[in-house]
């Protein structure tokens, strides 16, 4: 692509093989009628991924950026490089499992972006409007988002959904740790931005296994829950009146 695109697809793959080409494909069906790019981060896959996302590269030479991590450094790192290529206005956030629908990315560009979304608006959360998982897991996911929220005020009810569409400004704004990339509506609406919350559709993955245990996902959940409210509780950024600045007022 020679212009800017308006829209940077970000995805990060860490053992995807079998999914990678599916997504690619889908993600360029779905967004035709869209000046966009597709960043892909292998995360240091010991599988067939990095085979994959070359072949998508090689098919798709216009739209397709990938960046190889030298070592495993997990999601949150893997978006932040993505970052620092991204050059649309706004960056969609996709999971590498084929879970979520480039579908919605394109029925809500069409319907909040291209009319011209509000300037103070950060960060487009989805909501999954039927879950793929089991009773347990379902009920695991109801507990934590309902805790986060109570404790954060983040005006989100899914944060576990991996469908985000961030505007790239707010997204520059927020602050790196791992682990961040389950905290981005509280992040954003922390540094000034509104926060939007839509259904989205959720499928099974289309390969592969989840990378994510219970026990794991617990445990880590607790600490960075309390190191977010800390966070939070320590106040956003300061805002210049000379600046043109959408959060003025906030």
């Amino acid at each position: 692509m020679t212009d800017a695109p308006a829209l940077s697809v970000l995805i990060p793959f860490y053992n995807e093989a079998g999914n990678v080409h599916p997504v690619i494909d889908e993600v360029h069906a779905a967004l035709s009628g869209v000046r966009f790019e597709v960043i892909c981060v292998n995360d240091c896959s010991g599988d067939a991924t990095g085979e994959e996302l070359a072949e998508a590269k090689a098919k798709f030479p216009e739209t397709v950026t990938v960046l190889t991590h030298v070592a495993r450094k997990g999601k949150s790192a893997a978006l932040f490089t993505g970052l620092r290529a991204v050059r649309g206005e706004w960056v969609q956030l996709l999971d590498g499992d084929g879970q979520n629908d480039p579908a919605d990315t394109a029925r809500l560009w069409q319907a909040i972006i291209v009319p011209g979304a509000p300037a103070r608006l950060g960060i487009i959360a989805g909501k999954r409007n039927s879950r793929n998982d089991s009773g347990f897991k379902w009920l695991q996911s109801r507990i934590a988002n309902g805790v986060r929220r109570f404790v954060l005020q983040d005006d989100a009810t899914d944060t576990g959904c991996g469908w985000k569409l961030i505007r790239t400004r707010a997204f520059q704004d927020l602050p790196y740790f791992a682990s961040m990339h389950r905290f981005l509506p509280a992040l954003v609406k922390r540094a000034g931005w509104d926060v939007r919350e839509e259904l989205v559709n959720d499928r099974r993955r289309l390969a592969g296994q989840s990378k994510y245990g219970f026990l794991g996902r617990l445990g880590a959940g607790l600490f960075d829950l309390v190191g977010m409210f800390w966070l939070v509780r320590r106040g956003g950024y300061g805002i210049a009146a000379e600046w043109d600045d959408p959060r003025i007022g906030n």
